[in-house]
């Protein structure tokens, strides 16, 4: 059984957006740049992209989703990289690597991580008092 790590005060945030959600994001990311800026930032690719140049943050880029972004995200949640994930995905567009989103939130579920899947969800959680302080993960039987 492997620990999971607590969630500390500086979380670590992945930011992703399918091409349909990607300016929804980026005007949430506007309207909560103030609290978002205290934290580190990752995307994938195209998404990041648009948020270092529209919003001046700094975000570590991986790759694009398509081309193994999804996946990456994925390896930094098991690594205990990213312990908290905005995810604004398209539920009614097909996706070329639906199969790899599927396991990113599967990977999120597994590793008990905060996942927001459209804006209300984020909102809740930005705004949650977890955000200010530490948090300790309860023990996970499943991995």
């Amino acid at each position: 059984m492997r620990k999971l790590h607590d969630i500390k005060k500086q979380k670590h945030i992945a930011l992703i957006a399918h091409d349909g959600k990607k300016i929804q994001l980026i005007n949430w990311i506007k309207a909560n740049k103030e609290i978002l800026s205290k934290h580190f930032l990752c995307g994938t690719g195209t998404t990041a992209r648009m948020i270092i140049e529209e919003l001046s943050l700094p975000v570590r880029a991986f790759e694009s989703g398509p081309l193994g972004g999804d996946q990456q995200i994925g390896a930094s949640i098991v690594e205990g990289k990213v312990d908290f994930m905005i995810f604004f995905w398209d539920p009614l567009s097909s996706q070329p690597h639906d199969p790899d989103v599927k396991a990113l939130l599967r990977i999120s579920a597994l590793y008990d991580i905060p996942v927001a899947t459209n804006e209300s969800t984020a909102d809740f959680l930005l705004n949650s008092s977890y955000m200010n302080d530490d948090y300790i993960r309860k023990e996970n039987s499943s991995i």
